[in-house]
């Protein structure tokens, strides 16, 4: 990410030494979308006020890259923003070949990542996130589904698997994001092709946005959909996830109460990304149709849900959302998730 013409060419040049093709931004603007995800990230001196007035989420292997000497507002500014080297050329150039070439051109990420926020308390997100996670693996696609809401009742007991062992929220934290995207992959609660990542319920909500940018950066390169379920209230690390996804959906019920939530929620959100779909979900006691509530909210309206008796019944029964195909969340969640990947087909294993 540079404005500067000839930093941007020694990086490419030095990218092509490296063998690694990358992407260029000009600006934040343009760079934000791919900022939470990509594998490293090096920003030019020249953008890095515009990176400190955007109070930028902190993740890891950031570089900070200069020509020639450098001031020392400079390396007082790399602390704020929390990047893990400073370097300038022509002096680091090997360095910076060797970190290029740490990124092999087969292990390009092409996960698809959708979040899920709910516009008010028990708006029905973490139903919505299970049922695409559920869809997506029946769809033949290898998910990821992160419960990223430290406040809610977690997504292992939407899907019945609370007693399912592996790694949660608060020991991937310890890691510091330092791992492996296979052996995380691996360690999570598992079952067949939907991994899962939610938090104990006997620690606190530690949710680092360096274990997030690890997390995403897993599913990116070895998951074919990653399904987030967001918070409200959002921390660096659930603004990690919303920036990175590649669809964000708001969902919220068919209220009027409901629709002045969501309308401070989309306020937040758009601080972070410009484009938000709507799903409203009945029933609706005013007779406030979905139409409505989405001219109210300024959104794109993608779906509604029909109240489902059985469905609730099923969840307490430890019977996750959408398993059977059917109803109107099912049927929802087949379109989401078809449109999310588009025409790629799931991968299939040699």
């Amino acid at each position: 990410m540079t404005g500067d013409p000839d930093l941007l060419d020694d990086l490419l040049r030095l990218a092509a030494a490296g063998g690694t093709e990358v992407d260029v931004a000009c600006d934040l603007v343009a760079a934000r979308h791919q900022y939470p995800a990509a594998p490293l990230v090096l920003v030019g001196v020249d953008q890095i006020g515009a990176c400190l007035r955007a109070r930028l989420p902190r993740r890891r292997r950031v570089v900070l890259a200069g020509r020639g000497e450098l001031p020392d507002p400079v390396f007082d500014a790399a602390r704020a923003l929390g990047v893990d080297h400073v370097i300038t050329l022509p002096t680091a150039e090997a360095w910076v070949v060797d970190r290029f070439s740490e990124r092999p051109a087969s292990a390009v990420s092409d996960g698809r990542i959708l979040a899920v926020i709910g516009g008010r308390g028990g708006a029905g997100a973490s139903i919505l996130s299970a049922g695409l996670a559920v869809t997506a693996v029946t769809a033949g696609h290898r998910t990821l589904l992160i419960d990223a809401d430290p406040l809610g009742g977690g997504l292992d007991l939407v899907l019945g698997w609370e007693n399912v062992d592996g790694l949660r929220w608060s020991a991937l934290a310890r890691s510091g994001g330092r791992v492996d995207p296979a052996a995380l992959l691996d360690a999570l609660p598992h079952r067949g092709d939907l991994v899962l990542l939610s938090f104990a319920r006997d620690q606190g909500p530690l949710m680092p946005a360096d274990a997030m940018a690890a997390t995403l950066d897993a599913g990116r390169r070895r998951r074919d959909v990653i399904i987030a379920d967001l918070p409200r209230q959002m921390d660096d690390a659930s603004v990690l996830a919303l920036q990175a996804a590649d669809r964000a959906v708001l969902i919220v019920p068919a209220e009027l109460r409901a629709a002045a939530a969501a309308s401070r929620v989309v306020r937040m959100i758009r601080a972070h990304r410009d484009d938000l779909s709507l799903v409203v979900r009945g029933p609706a006691p005013g007779k406030l149709k979905a139409r409505e509530v989405a001219a109210a909210l300024h959104l794109p309206l993608i779906g509604t849900l029909r109240p489902e008796p059985a469905l609730c019944e099923a969840l307490e029964r430890g019977h996750a959302p959408a398993r059977d195909g059917k109803g109107s969340l099912a049927i929802l969640c087949k379109r989401l998730i078809t449109d999310l990947v588009g025409d790629e087909r799931p991968a299939v294993a040699a």
